[in-house]
């Protein structure tokens, strides 16, 4: 359990600097053709770096904007452009911290309901303050535990 934890706080702190990075949003034409013109670089100027066609930049460009680069391409531009290719993931919850806390209450809220549901049915219902702690202690074990079954 520690070596979870451990991978965790790591993952947390690599994350940390592309949370700034999150918000910056992609230019409309995407990042290429946006630095490209910034740079007042013709397309065959970036053609003649990559060792390809000018028509291949602008393919290159359009599948950026489509989302369907690939990260190889992104990467050898980046090189020719004399740039790094920054790339990585930030979670919608804010932290891993976050995300796991939000997975084990949803699981805890659910798995709380049925056994409640079941219950309800012999007649022994709970009552709600019961029910909330009854998630809080479920989602701190979840979260304690991490078992596979959290993110399915």
């Amino acid at each position: 359990m520690k070596n979870k934890r451990l991978r965790i706080e790591q993952l947390e702190a690599k994350l940390k600097g592309y949370k700034s990075a999150s918000i910056v949003p992609v230019p409309p034409s995407g990042w290429l053709k946006a630095i490209r013109i910034s740079l007042g670089m013709t397309l065959q100027q970036l053609a003649d770096k990559l060792s390809i066609a000018k028509q291949s930049v602008q393919e290159m460009e359009l599948r950026e904007q489509e989302g369907s680069i690939t990260l190889k391409n992104l990467r050898e531009t980046a090189d020719a452009l004399d740039m790094h290719l920054v790339y990585g993931f930030v979670p919608k919850d804010g932290s891993i911290e976050d995300l796991i806390d939000r997975k084990a209450r949803e699981v805890a809220a659910r798995i709380v309901a049925r056994t409640s549901n079941t219950m309800k049915l012999e007649d022994q219902e709970n009552t709600p303050k019961r029910l909330k702690k009854a998630v809080e202690e479920r989602a701190a074990a979840l979260k304690n535990d991490l078992p596979k079954m959290l993110w399915d």
